[in-house]
């Protein structure tokens, strides 16, 4: 075969999208939204440190409490350090499930969260009660199309959130974590960001076959995902 220098290309980074779903309502004035915009761009920070030669990892953040907004679309860390965060504004109530929803709505959009990527990881903070409808969007996130594939995460912050509805988001207690007050916001994003990213990169466990007559496992009935790797 005759040799083409064209042939030859280095590897694609393979990316790592985070959807970061923060209460912006007004229970979040004063010191709480000042703890949360720090905490979040300490948090890329530690994106920033953490992410491998072969990684990128992509933030977006939806913010909801006056109004559901796409605050910042996917955009690489390292450029979200470089030229800082918006500052969030607490105002409003707390519109949890369509925020729940517009998330959903990107990861399932593949123009949006493109395939061959790590699993998405999804992080839920709020410091109260959704006031809307959350139980169906919720639900449709949890157990149909690509939103089902997704790590998540919640941040409890103060006493007056509502862990069982966040502990419903994650289905797993120790996904979800409680700032007792905003001075705790930090060390709660720190640990979400290193989980996120040692699950993200995590290899799946291997398979232990324990008795070679067991009968085959049923098969899975596969959506139009399969070009996913996550």
């Amino acid at each position: 075969m005759a040799f083409n220098p064209n042939n030859y290309k280095a590897p694609e980074v393979k990316k790592l999208p985070v959807i970061l779903l923060l209460d912006v309502s007004g229970s979040m004035q004063g010191a709480k939204i000042d703890s949360l915009y720090n905490a979040t761009c300490d948090m890329i920070d530690t994106f920033v440190g953490a992410q491998l030669k072969e990684q990128s990892i992509d933030v977006a953040i939806i913010t909801f409490g006056n109004e559901i907004k796409l605050h910042t679309p996917y955009t690489p860390v390292k450029e979200l350090q470089d030229k800082g965060l918006e500052q969030f504004k607490a105002e409003g109530m707390t519109p949890m499930g369509t925020a729940i929803q517009m998330a959903k709505d990107m990861i399932d959009d593949k123009s949006v969260t493109p395939s061959r990527i790590y699993r998405p990881a999804v992080v839920l903070v709020s410091d109260g009660e959704p006031n809307d409808e959350w139980r169906g969007p919720m639900a449709m996130f949890i157990n149909d199309g690509r939103s089902a594939k997704c790590q998540r995460f919640a941040v409890a912050i103060g006493d007056q959130a509502d862990r069982t509805v966040l502990e419903t988001f994650t289905e797993n207690p120790d996904n979800v974590f409680f700032a007792a007050n905003a001075s705790d916001l930090a060390d709660c994003f720190k640990t979400v960001s290193m989980s996120v990213t040692s699950t993200a990169t995590k290899p799946d466990a291997p398979k232990t076959v324990t008795d070679d007559k067991a009968p085959a496992p049923t098969p899975v009935k596969q959506d139009d995902d399969d070009g996913d790797d996550w």
